[in-house]
């Protein structure tokens, strides 16, 4: 599997914390619970900070995996299109805000129709 682009948002969960990473990824060709849980045990071996998060206030993991062009389609709608933008690789805010409602107007609406 190739991912080309990715994005991580934490959130209050259950008087706590979790993240939602957004994984851009055309030929994948597992679930979005492998993904977390390799995601998950990775970055607790390579970081001692997120292992320490993850036994205390980052309570869960979730991963959504999303084409490419989702990311891309939201770059052009913001004006940056090119190869001198890049995606945000953490949302927060107003930016997650519009990031979701982006998803929630564009992208849910096709995997529905």
């Amino acid at each position: 599997m190739t991912i080309r682009e990715f994005t991580v948002a934490g959130f209050k969960y259950e008087n706590l914390f979790a993240h939602r990473w957004y994984i851009g990824c055309d030929d994948c060709n597992v679930g979005a619970e492998a993904v977390q849980q390799i995601l998950d045990e990775t970055l607790c071996k390579i970081n001692d900070d997120y292992a320490v998060e993850r036994t205390s206030a980052l309570k869960k993991v979730f991963v959504e995996i999303i084409p490419n062009s989702i990311f891309y389609d939201y770059l052009r709608s913001k004006g940056k299109e090119g190869a001198m933008n890049k995606f945000p690789r953490v949302l927060k805010g107003p930016q997650l805000t519009e990031w979701e409602s982006f998803l929630k107007k564009n992208y849910l609406q096709k995997t529905v129709s």
